[in-house]
């Protein structure tokens, strides 16, 4: 473990330990797009990227750039009172890049967002019902975190929540043992028995899934499941929802998951790197849903903030203009230098991923079907140690994921193999 920092320290008189912390670390500041500082002078390589947020890199300029100018017009004025260029020209764009037959609105963070998407569906629709997956991650809120199915202590004491929520399989072969167009199929399958035991689809507002699980693993759909429940949802009138709160903004290497999938949804929720940092979400909808989403039945205080806005528009042009395709390219150089590790070490069950988004999960040696979250845990704080920040996720904590920013070059990937390879060597002797 890394040294208590001094802010750290302080922190234990002031907050409770209901947030769980990924290190103790104290940073001082983020400079040179894929770095932190912390209050030591001690540099360190960020892979956790404020959890998938700044993917433009730290203090990006031309985004400070934009904020600030933003902030000499206009810091705030209200959407909900008054209207501001930063935020239609930022909703103008959305539009642009999902499709004209879509509106916006915009919330603070991804769970507000996914609170929005959930109420559009369900007051458009008058149905009571919702479909979330297993291992899925949606938000803190009362609502989101009755859709999160990754974790139980997340739902723990808040029961009774939103009625009406049913869980479907997420496809997960690896772990099942089945080809995928079989662990495809068994997943719907037990949706086909949530229609036929539990509740009719007629009865169902929306689905809501992330098209590649975030805390459940890093697990992206396989495209005939994203179509089979494309289908579905037409068939039925149900809305589809993609979680796109991480990832979104250029994260698997295109400016939203779905493209991968040649899917659109009826309503997608976008956060984290949406403005790298400052606070935003969107939640993006087909118009003939949201022109039926009565006046005063949503709104919020801070949506929309101008800086916020102003922010986001220049992350856009950031990804427009080449980070996308520096994050499709740097994801393939590392998904190929990952694989090299997995080769040498048989507890490395899988390595998987769309861009810069990608997971290596863990397993016992002596069974590849008995997740290793002690091994994962023991290499993520050695990384540490050598200068590395990264995290981990899965519901059995057996995953690492690597989200560095996008700007991130071969020679820093290459640097952060070789401090996993040297982590994992040394906790494979330790263990």
């Amino acid at each position: 473990m890394e040294d208590s920092s001094s802010l750290y320290k302080r922190s234990l008189k002031l907050f409770p330990p209901v947030a769980g912390r990924a290190t103790h670390l104290g940073i001082a500041k983020g400079e040179a797009r894929a770095y932190l500082w912390d209050e030591h002078g001690k540099k360190y390589l960020d892979f956790a990227s404020g959890v998938a947020v700044v993917n433009c890199g730290h203090n990006h300029p031309y985004v400070v750039q934009k904020a600030k100018e933003q902030i000499d017009q206009l810091i705030h004025g209200g959407h909900n009172v008054v209207y501001y260029p930063s935020y239609i020209k930022l909703a103008e764009k959305l539009i642009d890049l999902v499709g004209s037959d879509y509106k916006v609105y915009f919330s603070n963070s991804g769970a507000e967002a996914n609170e929005a998407a959930i109420k559009l569906a369900k007051q458009v629709s008058g149905r009571p019902g919702i479909i979330s997956f297993k291992r899925s991650f949606h938000g803190r809120t009362l609502a989101t975190t009755t859709l999160t199915a990754s974790n139980a202590k997340y739902r723990r004491h808040y029961e009774g929540l939103l009625p009406s929520v049913y869980y479907a399989e997420y496809p997960y072969a690896i772990r099942t043992g089945l080809s995928e167009q079989e662990e495809v199929d068994r997943c719907l399958g037990q949706l086909e028995e949530i229609f036929h035991y539990l509740i009719e689809p007629e009865e169902v507002a929306c689905i809501i899934l992330e098209p590649m699980q975030g805390e459940g693993g890093y697990v992206p759909a396989p495209a005939s499941f994203i179509r089979a429940l494309r289908k579905i949802c037409d068939e039925h009138g149900i809305s589809l929802i993609f979680d796109e709160v991480q990832t979104g903004f250029g994260r698997t290497g295109k400016m939203f998951a779905y493209e991968h999938f040649n899917v659109k949804p009826d309503i997608l929720t976008a956060a984290k790197g949406i403005a790298n940092g400052f606070p935003l979400s969107a939640c993006v909808a087909k118009t003939e849903l949201m022109d039926k989403w009565p006046a005063g039945t949503h709104g919020g205080t801070f949506g929309g903030n101008p800086v916020s806005c102003a922010a986001s528009l220049a992350v856009i042009e950031l990804l427009e203009n080449e980070l996308i395709d520096h994050c499709a390219k740097m994801g393939g150089y590392f998904v190929e230098k990952l694989q090299e590790l997995k080769e040498k070490h048989a507890e490395i069950l899988d390595v998987r991923g769309l861009g810069l988004m990608l997971g290596m999960e863990f397993a016992d040696r002596m069974s590849t079907e008995a997740p290793n979250p002690e091994l994962t845990i023991l290499v993520k704080e050695k990384a540490l140690e050598k200068g590395l920040i990264l995290l981990t996720c899965g519901v059995d904590k057996n995953v690492i994921r690597f989200i560095p920013p996008l700007i991130v070059n071969e020679e820093q990937i290459d640097q952060a193999i070789e401090i996993v390879s040297e982590s994992l060597r040394e906790a494979l002797s330790f263990a």
